[in-house]
């Protein structure tokens, strides 16, 4: 009986050694992701500006800015994101150097996870757009940032966030699908 066991002990651990011998785990995997087709509708809903946004976006108002009509939230529900849109009056010089400066703090506050942070200048002057948009690279929380003003009466401030955990491998290519979105908004964009 006793050899019977020890047998049968060396048969279960000579087959747990046969097979392949270069196992290897499966690298994660990632749902797979369904663009939708580009189209865009106008925005032009009782704020002081209009711009185009994406038919499979839905805008509503911001739900902590109760004060504030034309805070915005660009959903993006099929790919987990936002785009929050802040606007502001220009009362004074004062005030447009305070919301200049905000947004360039809200930027560089990714720094920490950023492996480069860019800045591009935004220039309409036949519908005097102008503006900084921040293309924030890595692991930070959002990828995407800008403001647009006409540098007397009004300011706008977008930031993209989605609601993942930040990991760039897995987010690029959704990313550079938004990224032409806010480009069109961006190109798009007017004051009334």
């Amino acid at each position: 009986m006793k050899w019977c066991a020890i047998v049968l002990l060396a048969l279960i651990v000579l087959a747990g050694c046969v097979g392949e011998a270069d196992y290897s785990p499966k690298p994660r995997g990632y749902f797979r992701i369904y663009y939708p087709e580009k189209a865009y509708q106008q925005y032009n809903d009782g704020c002081p500006f209009t711009f185009e946004y994406p038919k499979y976006a839905n805008i509503v108002p911001d739900p902590k800015a109760k004060n504030n009509p034309c805070w915005l939230n660009m959903n993006l529900p099929q790919f987990n994101g936002v785009l929050h849109l802040s606007y502001q009056p220009v009362t004074s010089k004062k005030i447009f150097n305070e919301l200049v400066e905000d947004a360039h703090t809200f930027a560089f506050k990714h720094t920490i996870k950023a492996t480069s942070i860019d800045e591009g200048y935004i220039s309409y002057p036949d519908r005097k757009v102008y503006g900084l948009y921040y293309t924030i690279d890595g692991n930070a929380a959002s990828s995407v940032q800008f403001f647009l003003t006409d540098s007397t009466r009004h300011y706008l401030r977008g930031a993209l966030y989605f609601s993942n955990e930040p990991r760039l491998d897995s987010i690029q290519p959704v990313l550079d699908f938004v990224k032409k979105d806010v480009d069109v908004l961006i190109k798009s964009f007017r004051w009334k």
